[in-house]
């Protein structure tokens, strides 16, 4: 696999570690109080800072989409929950409409552990690139050299001098490479062939302890930060409570028992990748609530739209609008139901007959005013002609 991850994940690693050390140490040759920047520890501690920045910037959109999959992902549980309860005696039919419901909410599961699987081989890369600095004993990543080959042989893009310059370099009174439960024999790694020690073990223990305290520490506060935003359905699932407290106590305290087996310069990077991590969860999960706190409030805008005002009486698009009190009745809706003919033998239209003050039939009355009963109100067949009288028209027919 050598063929794979040389050229697609150690070199470049490296070569962006080589790229902030070249910088900071030029910076550095212009402090007085500096001695050889090639080789000072604080130098090296922040290129490898700047290191894991570089990378978690250029990973920042993988993670956000990680972080955006594992909310939808959430929210989708219960209708999952409900397919699986419909459909559980038909998988073909539960497939077929798992596969509906994540189109129509855009939810492509192939995608979204994308992210995931491009940031573990990064990590890994990483770790590894630290650790071959120095390849002396035989655990994982070492190839049991001695302490001159190890200085005398590259790290991908470093050269056995830059290799010699990372070595030498102390950070409080201990080397970067070095760590707790590291064999004294290969302390010699650190000097020159034949030189003596200019560190001992405890100069290790007083860097490491606080750095794996740290890291253990905002592992945790991660872990936490992360399950806060968990659903409480998702929270209720067994498997789900085994692996919340695998994050929230087994992770930390496995970085508290295996932290002596870790370089200086490892606990740098996981310090600094666990601070970045905790700003960037701040980051994505506010900002992430200010877009569902502006989609209710769309949601609610448009309801608010949709309701009738005060005052107006809702109308029913399929019935049409109300009829309004007062106005004329079709000749169908007579207290007969039949129109009443005229003494002529037409048909008029039935005219409705209001209250003695003028005011329609059915409408409130005025202050003051005592109600009618229902039954006094009736109806008269209009008269036709202008203004003629009955008695004028019997007089008519008689001649």
């Amino acid at each position: 696999m050598s063929f794979i991850t040389d050229p697609l994940v150690y070199y470049p690693i490296s070569g962006i570690l080589w790229f902030w050390h070249k910088i900071f140490a030029f910076l550095g040759g212009f402090l007085p109080w500096v001695e050889a920047p090639d080789s000072n520890g604080a130098i090296w501690a922040l290129s490898v800072i700047f290191l894991v920045v570089t990378l978690r910037i250029l990973l920042f959109w993988p993670a956000a989409k990680q972080i955006r999959f594992s909310r939808k992902m959430q929210e989708m549980q219960p209708r999952m929950k409900e397919l699986q309860k419909r459909y559980k005696n038909d998988r073909e039919k539960l497939a077929t409409e798992t596969r509906k419901l994540q189109k129509a909410e855009g939810f492509n599961p192939v995608l979204g552990c994308l992210p995931m699987f491009i940031q573990i081989p990064v990590f890994l890369g990483l770790f590894h690139v630290l650790r071959s600095f120095n390849r002396m004993g035989n655990n994982f990543g070492a190839l049991g050299m001695t302490a001159e080959e190890t200085r005398n042989t590259g790290n991908y893009v470093f050269n056995a001098d830059e290799v010699q310059s990372f070595l030498d370099a102390r950070l409080f009174g201990s080397p970067l490479s070095a760590f707790i439960s590291q064999p004294i024999e290969q302390f010699q790694a650190f000097v020159d062939p034949g030189a003596a020690l200019d560190f001992q073990r405890w100069n290790i223990i007083v860097v490491a302890i606080p750095l794996m305290i740290i890291s253990a520490v905002t592992t945790h506060l991660n872990a936490r930060i992360s399950l806060s935003r968990q659903s409480p359905e998702a929270a209720a699932n067994p498997q789900a409570k085994i692996m919340n407290q695998l994050m929230l106590w087994a992770f930390p305290i496995g970085i508290l028992v295996t932290g002596a087996f870790w370089p200086l310069a490892i606990l740098v990077y996981m310090v600094t990748n666990n601070l970045w991590t905790l700003g960037q969860q701040y980051y994505l999960f506010e900002k992430m609530a200010k877009e569902d706190d502006a989609a209710a409030l769309k949601r609610r805008e448009e309801q608010k739209s949709l309701a009738p005002r005060v005052g107006v009486k809702p109308v029913n698009p399929k019935r049409g609008r109300p009829a309004v009190a007062g106005t004329a009745v079709a000749p169908q809706a007579t207290a007969a139901g039949v129109a009443s003919p005229d003494d002529d033998g037409t048909t008029a239209a039935p005219a409705v007959v209001g209250h003695a003050d003028g005011s329609a039939p059915g409408s409130a009355p005025r202050p003051g005013q005592k109600p009618q009963r229902p039954g006094g109100q009736r109806t008269r067949p209009a008269q036709k002609g202008g203004g003629g009288s009955g008695k004028g028209k019997k007089k008519k027919r008689k001649r």
